[in-house]
């Protein structure tokens, strides 16, 4: 009787702990400190981040990819809870496709929809959340 090893299959298709391993993997990946790995579904090619299913197909044969880190603002708001000074908490769309929250640096007014960003650092030591910074100052037709 054939029982299959459930860390062998994972490692084929990928597991959501890759997701969070925000570590190198493997000498190819030293030279990028900070990445982003988000899921692809071996179905139907929907990226996401941090999933356990693909929310299109329900599927669960996902890979893990590594995230090349540049995106776009897709909503950005700005808080002044829990904090000693307002922070913006901003949806980026990555370019592979799939929508992660995180924090564009910068004054919490100026982050706008449609501004693009890169990936600076993929940990915030204090909320633990991706931190971005704008590629191009911001072009505002009326200023």
């Amino acid at each position: 009787m054939y029982h299959h090893s459930g860390s062998v299959a994972q490692q084929a298709g990928g597991s959501a702990a890759g997701v969070l391993d925000h570590r190198p993997l493997g000498r190819a990946a030293e030279a990028v400190p900070e990445t982003i790995h988000f899921q692809r579904c071996n179905w139907c090619g929907t990226a996401m981040y941090h999933r356990l299913l693909c929310p299109v197909c329900q599927g669960s044969d996902l890979r893990t990819e590594r995230s090349e880190g540049a995106g776009t603002v897709r909503h950005s708001t700005v808080v002044h809870r829990n904090t000693p000074a307002a922070r913006n908490v901003s949806l980026i769309e990555m370019a592979e496709g799939f929508v992660i929250r995180g924090r564009v640096m910068g004054p919490p007014i100026g982050i706008h929809s449609g501004d693009r960003v890169r990936l600076s650092t993929a940990k915030d030591p204090v909320r633990g959340e991706p931190v971005f910074q704008l590629v191009d100052e911001p072009y505002r037709a009326w200023t």
